[in-house]
């Protein structure tokens, strides 16, 4: 086995999303002497981002409050008009905004790509010293003798399919911090290893998500109007006992962001989310914007769903989760960079001062304590219950119920119940001959179109002669138990065709990892029944490329 070498650093910090680059910042605005790196999986800064998005500036404020003034490209479109639909098949019902809490309200926010933010956010790090490497994801969590993280390990590159070396073989490189963060977002791989190792999920709910899918269209210029916002509910997930919910929002340049989330706590094995999402593009008011336009690009990721009583301890022996990693995500408002960049922010104050104190490799309760006396914990304690309430009693009597909790959480500061529970996803689902097969339409190839057309848009490529970064802990199940049993669900639940049972007239079925298709999207880690599917990084540079997403 080759050596691998190693670096020295004061901070690393794994993922150069909003959370990550947030705290870089911070970290340097505190102390320009500390050294500071940033390792990103994609192949750029903001490759593997993807978002909506409409986006609070709270954050943005505290950290660069000349933002707006610095070529930010967020500032381009702030928010004009904000409706929220209610949909049926044919029809639609705009709800007035005053039965809501003013959180509720994107007023003063601003709609924009999320990437394009990162990129701009990686540029100001850089300025301050910050060195970030693009295209070297960390595969490994490093110990230290006494149990604390001494720092990760990147992927070793040019590995074959069968593990031998191939020609172009470089070991993965050792970076040493003397505190290492984790923003992997949402179900991050080695987020995963650290909750169960220093079991940090012991006093809260488990993680509930939701599988969010996304496409940017250019669309004729009557039919833009920048800075509206939209938001709908009902049809089509109404129709499978399924809910979740679709945005549509227009940005610069004559595009929209337009996507669909699906909470992944569904019971029916047939239901399919990307067919919810081209289904929801066929419905009368939405192609009336888009038609005569043209999609560019898409993509999907998992989203936190679990709220504040989802959030585990954020401290370890020499590191600390922040952002998805922890998961801040306000599930009412559908947004979550603003807590993350926090998030972030608030690791960097308690990292510099215990540098600056002498310390390393210790535990961090002030960075923890330090978010539970945030506005991360007062925004999310005020929605806590939206996501149960829905999940419990429907998206009818659950939303209504939601409606007065939270406002009642605003007013009084109490609300209908105490933090309700979560039961993880993969438990949900039910077996298939409970339930009739969902018939979706074909695509028609102008609105709805399908995975693998989309897929293509998505710019993802991974190296075919690698190890395959979808791991099965038992290659029997997927034919045994989960399509004997459950009709095979992760052939409908990936939105990228990375599934395939495949010999199933010849009565000889086997499953097909196709997972060159992979955008790291992370929905088979989640709701694979059995848990037997899990997701770790691939060659560094591997996946989306997503452009203006």
């Amino acid at each position: 086995m080759s050596e691998r070498e190693s670096m020295p650093y004061d901070v690393v910090i794994v993922g150069g999303g909003p959370a990550g680059l947030a705290a870089a910042i911070r970290l340097k605005q505190a102390n320009a002497d500390l050294t500071v790196c940033i390792l990103e999986k994609g192949s750029e800064i903001g490759a593997h981002i993807l978002s909506g998005a409409t986006v609070d500036p709270k954050a943005l404020d505290e950290l660069l409050p000349e933002w707006r003034d610095q070529g930010c490209p967020m500032a381009e479109v702030p928010v004009t008009d904000n409706w929220h639909w209610v949909l049926s098949h044919k029809s639609h019902m705009a709800l007035p905004h005053w039965p809501m809490p003013p959180f509720m309200s994107n007023h003063g926010n601003y709609t924009g790509s999320l990437g394009n933010l990162c990129r701009w956010l990686a540029g100001q790090a850089e300025e301050l010293g910050v060195e970030i490497f693009p295209g070297f994801p960390a595969s490994e969590v490093l110990y230290n003798d006494d149990g604390s993280v001494k720092g990760v390990a990147t992927q070793d590159m040019g590995v074959a399919r069968d593990g031998s070396h191939k020609g172009d073989y470089q070991p993965g490189m050792e970076l040493h911090a003397k505190y290492t963060l984790f923003a992997e977002g949402a179900r991050g791989h080695l987020t995963k290893q650290l909750k169960a190792k220093y079991d940090l999920e012991a006093d809260c709910q488990p993680q509930v998500y939701g599988i969010g899918i996304k496409e940017l269209w250019d669309i004729p210029e009557d039919q833009h109007f920048p800075g509206r916002v939209i938001h709908t509910q009902g049809w089509p997930l109404n129709e499978t006992d399924t809910w979740g919910g679709g945005f549509l929002y227009h940005q610069a340049n004559n595009q929209v962001a337009l996507g669909f989330v699906v909470a992944l706590d569904y019971k029916n094995p047939w239901v399919y989310p990307f067919e919810e999402f081209q289904r929801w593009k066929t419905h009368p008011e939405i192609r009336k914007i888009l038609e005569g336009g043209r999609r560019v690009s898409y993509g999907a990721r998992a989203i936190n769903e679990g709220g504040w009583q989802s959030v585990p301890r954020l401290d370890f022996p020499g590191g600390a989760l922040i952002g998805c990693s922890a998961g801040f995500v306000n599930v009412p408002r559908i947004k979550g960079s603003h807590t993350a960049m926090k998030s972030g922010m608030l690791a960097a104050d308690a990292i510099a001062a215990a540098i600056a104190a002498g310390r390393a490799n210790d535990t961090m309760p002030e960075y923890d304590q330090a978010v539970r006396d945030s506005w991360i914990a007062k925004e999310l304690k005020l929605v806590q219950n939206a996501e149960p309430m829905v999940a419990k009693w429907g998206e009818g009597l659950g939303t209504l119920l939601a409606g007065a909790d939270m406002w009642l959480r605003t007013l009084l500061g109490f609300g209908l119940w105490k933090g309700m529970k979560h039961h993880r996803d993969c438990e949900a689902i039910q077996r298939a001959d409970l339930y009739q097969p969902v018939h979706y339409p074909k695509p028609d190839g102008v609105i709805s179109f399908d995975r693998l057309s989309s897929v293509f848009l998505s710019n993802t490529n991974h190296e075919e002669d690698q190890p395959c970064h979808l791991q099965l802990a038992d290659p029997a199940i997927p034919v045994e138990v989960n399509l004997k049993l459950y009709a095979g669900p992760e052939a409908r639940y990936c939105p990228a065709g990375v599934y395939e049972f495949v010999g199933q007239e010849e009565g000889e079925p086997r499953l097909q990892i196709n997972a060159q298709n992979c955008v790291h999207c992370k929905t088979c880690d989640i709701k694979d029944m059995t848990q037997n599917i899990t997701w770790v990084t691939p060659e560094g540079g591997g996946g989306p490329n997503y452009p203006n997403m």
